[in-house]
């Protein structure tokens, strides 16, 4: 490949924060939504799930092959399409009549998503080579992956209880617009190397197709248990298509994931921290939420203010403090720092009384969760810092398709935990809210000991970088990912 440059690094910089910001959006700005939804759709309970899962099943599901075809055909091509599909199939979801119509938009919101966000790091390693400035860069671009769930809700709860559940899907629209017409502009152009020269069909059938159907099996947990049938076989068939892509993956001329890519142990052991931090991170995300609405009788729109400090927190270390704190003491040690502040936010929720009182209960989580701020531009940088400029795209992929399953894990465990709890506890003649919150007090403990076993993997398989700036080929390798 040989990309062009933009006139201004910086303004394609904020038209990919920009992409990926409304991306991260959507993910949790229909959580505070879905009651409103749910009424006026008529969705059933087990049905109004399905906003969220249609989304996380294309998303992550296609999140690989995305990464990798944008190697192939162009990244800005790639780029230029997802994010022309997410703004079409946010008009549809804001116009539908019925659940199977929502839904549907919801599956290629995530298609969109997927082809957007997994080749958006890719452009950014042609951006930033300088040691500094790549590290600014980070700290924004990660700033849409730490602040924007909490950003979300807060969103969510101000355009529902305001306008109406609509308007979530259709500020999607001049956003989309308005990064389509400047990045024809701002993005460096490249061709790719070809569909000729990795066009692996075989292998992508099998990831695409075991990423989903994993995926689904691990998001309808709660519906059916871990030891159900359904749980069972299809965990198990998709466990065999993800063996058979690994084995086709060792053989094929052209793998659409080279196995190479996984002899670093920085970008293997950042994606297997990124899945367990990810799991209790979303944890809070979710489960905080419930417990405002569920027990505290909070509305959308309360809860969506409660949750403002979370998100300023983590978006002032994220955009302000963690580039400064990585240049000077290094990733490494910056993760690590990060991880215990998530680990004393989840902590402090272990204890969270059925009368909780929002500035002593609930406001020192908000402010200890800013450690996400810390954590995902350090694991940016060490995650990537591995990899060679011709996987960009596919690391990039890589990274984001191990977002999703740490999100999607979560949800299933810990929701699973949750109610299985509040179920026994209920039997035991408690009141509806003190089983509600015994039950997420469970998922509280044990997002913590994800995040020690995180902080226990980061600690003992990750390795600071060594940053050359005057070497331009290794601040090539040196690919941020969000």
């Amino acid at each position: 490949m040989s990309p062009t440059t933009p006139r201004s690094p910086w303004l394609a910089l904020g038209v990919l924060s920009a992409a990926m910001l409304m991306t991260i959006l959507d993910g949790s700005i229909v959580t505070v939504a879905m009651p409103a939804i749910q009424r006026d759709l008529g969705f059933t309970p087990a049905g109004l799930s399905w906003t969220v899962n249609a989304y996380l099943i294309a998303f992550g599901g296609l999140l690989l092959l995305a990464g990798r075809l944008g190697d192939l055909i162009g990244r800005k091509m790639m780029f230029l399409a997802g994010n022309a599909v997410f703004t079409a199939a946010s008009v549809l979801a804001a116009a539908a009549t019925g659940p199977g119509m929502l839904i549907a938009a919801r599956f290629l919101q995530g298609v969109g998503s997927a082809m957007a966000s997994a080749v958006v790091l890719g452009i950014l390693v042609t951006l930033f080579t300088e040691a500094k400035e790549r590290a600014k860069a980070i700290g924004v671009f990660s700033f849409t992956g730490a602040a924007g769930a909490s950003i979300g809700q807060v969103l969510g709860g101000v355009l529902t209880d305001l306008l109406s559940w609509h308007w979530i899907f259709l500020i999607n629209v001049p956003i989309g617009l308005a990064t389509v017409a400047l990045a024809i502009r701002a993005l460096p152009g490249d061709r790719g190397a070809g569909l000729a020269g990795g066009a692996d069909v075989l292998g992508a059938a099998l990831v695409t197709s075991g990423l989903m159907l994993g995926i689904y099996t691990v998001v309808k947990v709660e519906e059916y248990g871990w030891l159900a049938t359904h749980t069972l076989a299809l965990g198990a068939v998709s466990l065999a298509l993800l063996a058979a892509f690994v084995l086709r993956q060792a053989s094929a001329k052209a793998p659409l994931m080279p196995l190479r890519i996984f002899r670093s142990r920085n970008v293997s052991g950042a994606n297997l921290v990124q899945i367990l931090t990810l799991s209790a991170m979303f944890a809070f995300q979710i489960l905080v939420a419930l417990y405002m609405q569920k027990v505290l009788g909070y509305g959308a729109l309360e809860t969506g203010l409660a949750m403002l400090p979370a998100a300023l927190a983590i978006g002032g270390l994220s955009l302000f403090v963690s580039a400064r704190l990585n240049t000077r003491f290094g990733e490494r040690a910056v993760l690590l720092a990060g991880l215990a502040l998530l680990f004393g936010a989840m902590g402090w929720l272990a204890r969270i009384p059925v009368r909780a009182d929002y500035v002593t209960d609930l406001l020192p989580v908000m402010l200890l969760i800013a450690g996400g701020g810390l954590v995902l531009p350090a694991l940016t940088a060490l995650g990537m810092s591995g990899a060679k400029a011709d996987d960009a795209g596919l690391a990039s992929g890589l990274f984001n398709t191990t977002q999703q399953i740490g999100m999607a894990f979560g949800v299933a465990v810990l929701s699973t935990l949750a109610a299985t709890r509040t179920e026994q506890l209920l039997d035991a003649g408690q009141s509806q809210a003190a089983a509600l919150t015994g039950g997420y007090r469970v998922a509280f403990v044990i997002a913590a000991a994800l995040l020690v076993a995180a902080f226990t993997v980061a600690l003992l398989v990750l390795r600071q970088p060594k940053h050359d700036a005057a070497n331009p080929q290794q601040a090539a390798q040196f690919t941020p990912v969000a």
